[in-house]
């Protein structure tokens, strides 16, 4: 077997997409299984945000950096204006990312926002607001991160499209250059 096609069919970042993944499931089959097994909101609530905001964060600072090569934040100017920074990897870092631990990173990144929205859908048929708060906060926080990356990686597409626009530009350039100087 040929070792780069090893390398692509396996995840290059094992540990990271487990850390990328359990918080996630973490914070939904506690939420899930808490149901059956406690009955005190207040540690159903305390618990359940408490690993989504665990999940806000690996995927924010830890598995959006190693996975996909993005790294997204907010800050507040001089002005009090909501002003968005983005990091993402150069154009060749980027292409060098694992295709898989890419996949895992979208795919889990929105199933898991789709999973709190049926359970809010859920918790709205069954008339359980106190309920509807923790999938508010789980899935506000799991939103938060799809538009970030989602920002994120428009503005990094952006930035590859300026850098191969600049090098096409200045490549074309110093060909003209050349061949006038021989001339």
């Amino acid at each position: 077997m040929d070792p780069v096609q090893s390398t692509e069919e396996n995840y290059a970042n094992p540990k990271t997409c487990f850390f990328h993944v359990l918080f996630k499931a973490a914070a939904l089959a506690f939420y899930i299984l808490s149901a059956l097994f406690i009955d005190n909101f207040v540690i159903i609530f305390v618990v359940t945000v408490f690993l989504a905001a665990l999940d806000f964060w690996v995927v924010k600072n830890v598995s959006g950096r190693i996975l996909v090569g993005l790294r997204w934040w907010n800050e507040i100017d001089e002005q009090g204006e909501s002003v968005w920074k983005f990091e993402c990897l150069d154009h060749e870092s980027l292409a060098r990312m694992n295709k898989k631990d890419s996949w895992l990173f979208w795919w889990t990144l929105y199933l898991s926002a789709v999973a709190w929205i049926f359970l809010g859908i859920f918790s709205l048929i069954r008339f359980q607001a106190d309920y509807l708060l923790v999938v508010g906060v789980c899935l506000s926080l799991s939103i938060a991160n799809i538009v970030g990356f989602t920002k994120c990686r428009k503005d990094a597409k952006k930035q590859i499209q300026q850098f191969a626009t600049q090098t096409i530009a200045s490549r074309f350039t110093s060909s003209l250059q050349s061949a006038f100087s021989v001339v």
